[in-house]
């Protein structure tokens, strides 16, 4: 694969939870600061988007100048298997990233991704700094269990750990995104009925406007995570146009959310 020259000097925008986290780096990153032609402008990270691989793997070069490892990239989907990405048997190089939708470590430097184009990514640690997490959830993941999965996972690494936080990054807002009877049916005890939740479309029957953001916070409470913060930005409707969106775009790149144990 033909390498792209170095760029003299670029910029990347990421967003960052308000508060730094204790022994933990996280963000996530914008469609801003990379080398992708439209509708991949500019930083698309997703290698399935069918975008031209080698402008994807700039865009990761990148990247990686801000981590301290390469990232453990998944093969996402929309489920809920979690994998312990301290395990090098699965993410041998040679068999490709594992098709999983969450990951969890307790080494420092071991970085955890996955990418999003509307859905939720969910940061897990706990506030000691000793463990973890990173999850994708979509609407099936969430609905599945997914964030309840990768806290277990992470409590199984680490049984003492407590004070749990949540970090839920930017992802389709209530206002944009509208869904069928089914939507609704597959959250019934797990958030449905929680006011604002879902809320009828005045302008479509039998459709309803789902908070994904406002479902998976629930479930955090729920899960015992004290300490949440949820981003509040929605791909779909971001007058700066700084994310990918699916729902709005159909053919577009995708973000990454990633978080490691540790500094730089």
């Amino acid at each position: 694969m033909p390498l792209m020259p170095p760029p003299t000097q670029f910029a990347l925008t990421l967003i960052r939870p308000k508060q730094a986290w204790q022994g933990v780096q996280l963000f996530c990153t914008t469609r801003k600061g990379g080398v992708g032609k439209p509708p991949y402008d500019t930083f698309n990270l997703g290698l399935g988007a069918q975008e031209d691989p080698v402008s994807v793997h700039e865009n990761r070069r990148r990247l990686r100048q801000l981590l301290p490892a390469d990232p453990a990239w998944l093969t996402q989907v929309h489920g809920v298997r979690v994998v312990d990405a301290d395990d090098p048997q699965l993410f041998d190089s040679n068999l490709g990233p594992p098709a999983a939708d969450a990951s969890v470590s307790t080494t420092p430097g071991r970085v955890l991704a996955v990418l999003t184009a509307d859905c939720l990514s969910v940061v897990l640690a706990d506030q000691a700094g000793t463990v973890v997490g990173v999850a994708h959830a979509g609407w099936k993941g969430l609905a599945a269990g997914v964030l309840e999965a990768t806290l277990q996972l992470m409590q199984a690494k680490r049984p003492t750990a407590s004070g749990w936080q949540a970090w839920v990054g930017p992802g389709i807002g209530a206002k944009a995104f509208q869904v069928g009877e089914d939507v609704r049916v597959a959250f019934q005890g797990n958030g449905a009925e929680q006011a604002g939740h879902f809320l009828l479309d005045p302008l479509e029957p039998g459709k309803w406007r789902a908070d994904l953001a406002g479902l998976a916070c629930w479930r955090l409470a729920r899960m015992g995570v004290t300490q949440i913060e949820n981003s509040d930005l929605c791909t779909v409707n971001d007058p700066q146009r700084q994310f990918f969106s699916y729902r709005r775009d159909r053919q577009t790149g995708r973000m990454a959310t990633l978080a490691w144990l540790g500094s730089i």
